[in-house]
């Protein structure tokens, strides 16, 4: 995200939006071990040079192991977008949200497949920021609906919720593994 956006074209040339200086920071208040941070945290998109980090981060916050050759890949491609969120210099989260054409919905379909915090950390304003860019981006890109699965953890679940996700029936999947294909 860039936060010296240009302001719009009424103003004189120079200015800038002050909206758009803070556009992506937000006030991270307490860490997970009840102290103020004092920190305030930046969402921006994903670089190359960050996905050993949000790997290293995302098997130590959900306990999976996570691709990162993958992740690379996906970096580059322009139907998934992936945000981290940093406080100072230090990644304290990510998110990967694809994007799918559907006709059932009548356009494409944004699909989160992580949302990954750093457990040190307060997760409760990093986790809202990143699920706020990654529906803004999805908006912005067309989508007709946002989905995730269906979380285990009843925080994850109400924080979803919130952001305004709604239990709308269940999908069946079949894996394709190399050999049943």
């Amino acid at each position: 995200m860039r936060l010296d956006a240009p302001a719009s074209r009424s103003r004189k040339a120079g200015a800038r939006n002050p909206s758009a200086i803070v556009a992506g920071l937000g006030r991270v208040a307490t860490s997970a071990r009840g102290n103020d941070t004092g920190v305030e945290h930046q969402i921006r998109v994903a670089r190359i040079t960050d996905i050993d980090r949000l790997t290293s981060l995302a098997e130590r916050a959900t306990g999976r192991s996570v691709s990162a050759d993958l992740l690379r890949q996906l970096v580059y491609l322009p139907q998934t977008s992936i945000f981290v969120a940093e406080q100072g210099r230090e990644l304290s989260g990510g998110i990967v949200m694809a994007l799918r054409p559907s006709v059932r919905t009548g356009g494409y379909i944004g699909s989160i497949d992580l949302l990954a915090v750093d457990p040190d950390l307060a997760a409760e304003p990093t986790a809202d920021a990143l699920l706020a860019e990654a529906i803004r981006s999805a908006h912005n890109k067309g989508c007709a609906v946002i989905e995730a699965a269906f979380p285990d953890d009843p925080v994850e679940l109400a924080r979803l919720k919130r952001s305004g996700f709604a239990a709308v029936g269940q999908l069946l999947a079949r894996p394709l593994a190399k050999e049943s294909v």
